[in-house]
């Protein structure tokens, strides 16, 4: 009997590693797709013939779509199943890549990308709340998310290098047929690898909650990606900021009085979550901006062409990898909060670094400092911050938790990147007199400099407030 049960019990554990594998390997596509445009667009526009606004719908349909519906369906996974949504996303996500690469109108490359959003704002949180249940305890759960994110962060940094390599040496189609074997192959291999699970009692989905909330959102990302392109003052970006703040305020008061709400308020009042979703808002808008401006920077000052400027990204990958492997260990040893702050100031420090990039610095004495010491902070911070902020969820509302944290580093990464990179520009636009390089460096630099207030104001809320939290039993101390 003994050995019967250490074979079933080693099955279990091999089929929760291959599952993770299988999730982990969709994430990487998820995430790719997030930028592997960037480098492929004028390609894009010389071949279908795309204009400056198609150019940027090819990037913001994914975004708006994503952002936009992720809190709908997060919800969703939790009442019909959280494999079942999993798979329909990831489903989705492969025919909306098909029609990207055969597409031959622009409207066909928008409109697929839309869909290729909204199959992401399934297959994401579903695949996250899954990860949070087949590995139910703190250390587990924390090396899963380690390797979850270092997967992520993988997809993140290579997005270019792939990107430049496919279009370069194929055709830009391949950049979204690519995705069509990890689709076929998650969707065929993970219904016999993970069980269905989905909210143990019965309930109905809140249409007015989840109208609401899901306008609010799309009015909200749809309001920064606008003031990103034109400015804050523009009609066309005020007038959907208002109207997500307005959604917002009715979409509160719906949920005070529903019987069975979208996103109950004592799910978002748990102190413990809130100030980790709180922290997380701070350290994406960062993050996304940094990875934006540095980008821009390594082309437009340093001179750096499309594929190098991907390859040299490669180095931040392994910080990250590096911080994600230590990040475990030292949750373990310091606790939760002390990890936190300490990765954050890391992150800070290096972003600091970075924001001293000059002109005539070479790479390994001006760009590579910094950036390994930005990823190895952020690679030590992501795995405790999702730990953190899916503090206390249960099967009752694991996909729930999922999609609020995906949502506050999806508004947050929109936020960040609208704001700092309006900050750069206006900070280079009062200098050009001194030359255009001057000038966009001490955009560029001023624009760091804020990003790591940022990181370091998250590390001060952690400090206050989340040691004042009290996580349930099971969660590593803080």
């Amino acid at each position: 009997m003994t050995s019967v049960a250490t074979t079933a019990g080693a099955d279990a554990v091999g089929r929760r590693g291959a599952a993770l594998v299988v999730l982990c390997f969709v994430q990487f596509m998820l995430v790719l797709d997030d930028n592997v445009v960037s480098v492929a667009l004028p390609s894009m526009r010389d071949d279908l013939g795309l204009g400056a606004a198609g150019l940027a719908w090819v990037v913001n349909a994914y975004f708006l779509a994503f952002g936009g519906l992720l809190l709908l369906f997060g919800r969703m996974a939790d009442l019909l199943g959280r494999r079942r949504v999993f798979l329909t996303g990831v489903a989705l996500f492969g025919a909306a890549s098909l029609v990207c690469g055969l597409a031959q109108e622009p409207w066909q490359l928008v409109a697929g990308r839309f869909v290729q959003g909204a199959g992401s704002a399934m297959a994401s949180p579903a695949a996250l709340a899954l990860i949070a249940l087949l590995f139910p305890g703190s250390a587990e759960r924390a090396r899963a998310f380690g390797i979850w994110g270092g997967i992520a962060a993988l997809g993140g940094t290579t997005g270019l290098v792939i990107s430049g390599a496919l279009t370069g040496l194929a055709s830009w189609r391949w950049i979204f047929l690519i995705n069509l074997p990890v689709a076929l192959a998650a969707v065929v291999l993970l219904p016999r690898l993970v069980p269905e699970s989905r909210a143990g009692r019965a309930a109905r989905l809140d249409v007015p909650g989840a109208v609401l909330g899901t306008g609010a959102l799309v009015a909200l990302v749809y309001g920064l990606l606008r003031a990103g392109e034109s400015s804050w003052g523009d009609a066309t970006a005020a007038g959907p900021l208002v109207l997500a703040v307005v959604l917002a305020v009715a979409f509160v008061a719906v949920e005070a009085r529903a019987a069975e709400p979208l996103v109950p308020l004592s799910f978002l009042s748990f102190r413990f979550r809130a100030v980790a979703n709180g922290a997380t808002l701070l350290f994406s808008a960062a993050m996304y901006a940094m990875a934006f401006l540095l980008m821009v920077h390594l082309q437009t000052v340093l001179g750096y062409r499309p594929l190098a400027a991907g390859l040299a990204y490669l180095p931040y990958g392994a910080g990250i990898l590096a911080g994600m492997w230590l990040s475990s260990r030292a949750v373990a040893r310091l606790g939760m909060r002390p990890a936190l702050v300490m990765s954050f100031l890391i992150t800070a420090a290096g972003l600091l670094l970075l924001s001293g990039v000059a002109p005539d610095d070479g790479y390994a004495s001006g760009v590579l400092p910094g950036m390994l010491v930005t990823s190895i902070g952020c690679g030590l911070s992501l795995p405790a911050l999702t730990v953190a902020a899916l503090t206390g969820t249960t099967e009752e509302n694991a996909g729930l938790g999922s999609a609020v944290l995906s949502s506050v580093q999806q508004i947050g990464g929109a936020v960040g990147v609208a704001v700092l990179i309006a900050l750069a520009t206006r900070r280079r636009d009062g200098l050009t007199v001194e030359g255009s390089q001057y000038a966009a460096t001490e955009g560029f630099s001023f624009a760091l400099v804020v990003a790591a207030v940022l990181v370091a104001l998250g590390a001060a809320v952690i400090a206050a407030l989340l040691g004042r939290a009290r996580p349930p039993e099971g969660t590593p101390d803080v």
